[in-house]
């Protein structure tokens, strides 16, 4: 048994199952399962191949840091940048952490299928959703028990605008030659782009790119 752990291709195994069950628990809500069997692959991997508790604790670190920048880039930045660099952490940190090239190589490749199987969860599973309030998915509607802060607010809907500032996501827009606090569905709307607005609750404008 032992012999198999320390094989060169057990961390396709372990950082790959790791990579998706960590990355599923970002994307859907199994409260806490999927992260939980992550971290137990992703444990076991830096375990078994880093010789000092010392480097044990600065890859795994290093690992969770790029899972982490994934997640701010993806829902709060949405430019890539983050993202680039939190896979380039996580990459090198299964990477340094095995004891030769191939087992490197064993590991990178569990890596970027665990990324890949992660997105399946989706179509099976219900998404988790972060920005449900933020982005007006869960309406407060008078009916609800709701009273709307300004009804006004609500004439917008259907009207075009352009962006005063870039939404990230949020900014501010000019509708009808006035300037109101806007929100995009989570994603980055540059500066000076037409934007139509779809929703709103209260005060509270959820805008998206006019195409």
């Amino acid at each position: 048994m032992e012999a198999v752990i320390a094989s060169d291709w057990i961390g396709i195994i372990l950082i790959g199952f790791g990579t998706l069950f960590l990355l599923g628990e970002v994307l859907v809500n199994l409260r806490g399962i999927f992260a939980l069997l992550g971290i137990t692959f992703v444990v076991l991997y830096f375990y078994v191949y880093t010789p000092t508790p010392s480097a044990f604790a600065i890859m795994f670190i290093i690992y969770l840091t790029g899972i982490i920048l994934i997640l701010i880039d993806g829902k709060l930045i949405n430019d890539g940048t983050l993202a680039t660099l939190g896979l380039a952490g996580m990459i090198l940190s299964v990477s340094f952490a095995a004891p030769n090239l191939t087992a490197g190589l064993y590991a990178v490749i569990g890596l970027i299928l665990g990324t890949g199987g992660s997105l399946v969860f989706l179509k099976i599973f219900p998404p988790r959703n972060m920005w449900g309030k933020i982005a007006l998915k869960d309406r407060l509607t008078t009916e609800a028990g709701y009273t709307s802060l300004n009804v006004e607010h609500e004439k917008l809907v259907g009207k075009m605008g352009v962006t005063l500032t870039d939404l990230r996501p949020v900014g501010t827009v000019v509708i009808d030659d006035e300037n109101y606090s806007a929100i995009s569905d989570a994603q980055w709307i540059s500066k000076d782009t037409n934007v139509v607005v779809v929703d709103v609750d209260g005060t509270r404008i959820l805008v998206k790119e006019d195409t």
